[in-house]
């Protein structure tokens, strides 16, 4: 018999660990590390514990340590440029204006929504629908651009991205990025990642981890209005 235990929203996705009857932690066959059986109510406990206490170190340290959570509001203290790449779209050419595009090309018109997501995370297909809302509300005020990263970060390939966006009827801009430096140089942490960018190109806010319609908005008239 195995017991699963599920750890949310780690570095913005969801894990799921399996645990055997036998105490064995399960996150990867080949990891698996036995725990000395005991028939007490007290050892049980402690072979549920240790492991716990395990995964929940290293998704501490997978996340840069405890010291600062990474998940929610990130306003930067100083306005910096947004830095520029290069991707190809997988829909909205019409929109930004040609099939590889950079993101400096698209700076200057209306203020930029910048949602890095990916075809295997789980957080970023539970956002979609309230990207989607907000793009049918927003369109004439900002521009929506998701921008596909799961083939850097090991969540899922090109394909595996267009057949969620085609699962989910998505419809805003949406592309992937054709170099992994965007990974560090947006300081991704956790998927999905957003980053508000001003008219002036300049990074108004950053947001890690799912979002929804009510935040989006929020943060999105903060951005307008200044």
């Amino acid at each position: 018999m195995r017991q699963h235990l599920k750890i949310s929203n780690v570095c913005g996705t969801t894990h799921f660990f399996g645990m055997t009857a036998k105490g064995k932690l399960r996150s990867n066959p080949t990891a698996d590390q036995p725990i000395s059986h005991k028939h007490n109510r007290k050892s049980s406990k402690l072979r549920f514990l240790i492991p716990l206490a395990l995964v929940l170190t290293v998704a501490a340290i997978a996340c840069g340590g405890s010291s600062q959570s990474i998940v929610g509001d990130e306003k930067p203290s100083s306005r910096d440029p947004a830095p520029d790449f290069s991707f190809t779209m997988f829909q909205g050419q019409d929109v930004v204006g040609g099939q590889e595009v950079s993101l400096h090309s698209l700076i200057g018109d209306k203020p930029i929504v910048l949602n890095f997501w990916a075809g295997l995370c789980p957080p970023c297909r539970a956002e979609m629908p309230d990207l989607q809302e907000f793009y049918d509300k927003f369109e004439d005020r900002t521009l929506l651009l998701g921008i596909d990263l799961g083939q850097f970060l090991g969540l899922g390939n090109t394909e595996e991205a267009k057949e969620l966006l085609a699962e989910l009827e998505i419809t805003y801009p949406t592309g992937f990025a054709e170099d992994a430096s965007v990974v560090k140089d947006y300081q991704v942490l956790g998927m999905p990642t957003t980053i508000f960018i001003d008219a002036d190109g300049k990074i108004f806010n950053k947001w890690t981890g799912a979002l929804n319609g009510r935040i989006l908005e929020e943060k999105t008239l903060e951005m307008l209005a200044q």
